[in-house]
């Protein structure tokens, strides 16, 4: 039986391989995401980062500075290319930015017992959250995929009422978030939003009706903006027909063709950067899967007693860790342009130049 930290602080997977991102307890998978980069930089980086800027001035690369409609501003020749092989910012675990420490623990099992304890429900949150905006703030930002992992509150009044998690329920409720998504691709026609919807948390008792409820609730909600999953999309095709929300869903809905089956998803397993690189690396190096697929950029603890060397002198919360981190991974996203890859997502995906350097990978190439 696993010790309790084993259980809060890894996903349980190979530790030889890299895997698809499994439904599980998920709570630290930690993002390396560039902060204060000037501080990192080496004499040789920054030499590399101004020729890179020439480059991209000679060539008449456009220069974006705002990426709330990055896809309508794409150079041409990307507008007939599959959204398979278009490089896409997504973010990992959502919604954890509105993660309530008044409810319940919902993850691990083996924390629940202490759901009335405060302290312990705060030192989840404070290791739960990897999302510092909200939804609407960050697709302003240009984040186009979303990790949305779905609960249902065992004592919830309402039958049908869902909400988010990650260790902890959300405040908000999966409908609201879902209309808050609705209205701003109403108002970005030209920008595709991909919802991955996963975990149903809860779902054991009365599972067909509330999989009917909510599949109902996403046809009824985006109507016509829903791609089917039988259409290889592109940005054009998408433009034309006036279509721009993709919904992947984890649990069959095959009598539904608006809904999409899961999107996998790829990462290392490894607090060194090196390793997720090489990793990662295996899987843009063999053959394109079929569809779309996403990189995780995630650091992982240790799944033994190693991790609370990490969470001893973190100074206990998520942020901290991640300050700490190198940017290394996304100066290597950058320079592995050769093999571009499809969705890469990051916690704290709205800080420094996560999404701008992901948006960039399209230009390059090209």
């Amino acid at each position: 039986m696993r010790k309790w930290y084993e259980e809060l602080y890894h996903d349980s997977f190979s530790s030889d391989s890299l895997l698809p991102h499994r439904a599980g307890v998920g709570l630290i998978t930690l993002q390396t995401c560039r902060r204060r980069t000037s501080i990192f930089l080496t004499e040789q980086q920054i030499t590399t980062r101004d020729t890179e800027m020439a480059a991209e001035k000679d060539t008449g690369m456009e220069q974006v500075t705002g990426y709330s409609d990055w896809m309508s501003r794409l150079p041409a020749e990307l507008h007939n290319t599959t959204l398979f092989d278009v490089a896409i910012p997504g973010s990992h675990d959502s919604m954890s930015y509105d993660l309530d420490t008044q409810s319940s623990i919902v993850e691990p099992d083996a924390l629940k017992v202490f759901s009335n304890i405060y302290y312990v429900r705060k030192v989840l949150y404070n290791w739960a959250v990897t999302q510092e905006e909200p939804i609407t703030k960050q697709l302003d930002a240009g984040v186009r995929y979303f990790d949305l992992r779905i609960a249902r509150k065992p004592d919830d009044t309402d039958p049908t009422r869902l909400y988010f998690y990650h260790g902890l329920y959300t405040h908000t409720d999966v409908e609201t978030i879902l209309t808050a998504i609705n209205g701003w691709a109403e108002s970005h026609p030209k920008e595709i939003l991909i919802l991955a919807l996963s975990h149903f948390k809860g779902f054991d008792k009365d599972g067909e009706q509330l999989h009917s409820h909510l599949i109902n609730f996403i046809k009824t909600l985006f109507g016509a903006k829903l791609l089917q999953r039988f259409d290889i999309p592109t940005l054009k095709s998408s433009w034309d027909k006036g279509r721009n929300v993709i919904v992947s869903y984890d649990y069959p809905a095959n009598q539904h063709p608006e809904i999409w089956c899961k999107i996998p998803y790829f990462y290392g397993n490894s607090m060194d950067p090196a390793q997720v690189e090489s990793k990662i690396c295996c899987v843009l190096e063999k053959p394109r899967p079929c569809g779309f697929f996403v990189c995780g950029l995630n650091l992982t603890l240790p799944e033994d007693a190693g991790a609370l060397r990490y969470v001893l002198c973190s100074r206990g919360n998520f942020a901290n860790v991640t300050e700490r981190s190198l940017p290394e991974m996304v100066q290597w996203v950058k320079q592995y342009a050769g093999r571009r890859p499809n969705i890469v997502a990051s916690d704290v995906v709205t800080r420094d130049d996560f999404v701008s350097t992901i948006v960039q990978l399209n230009y390059k190439g090209n």
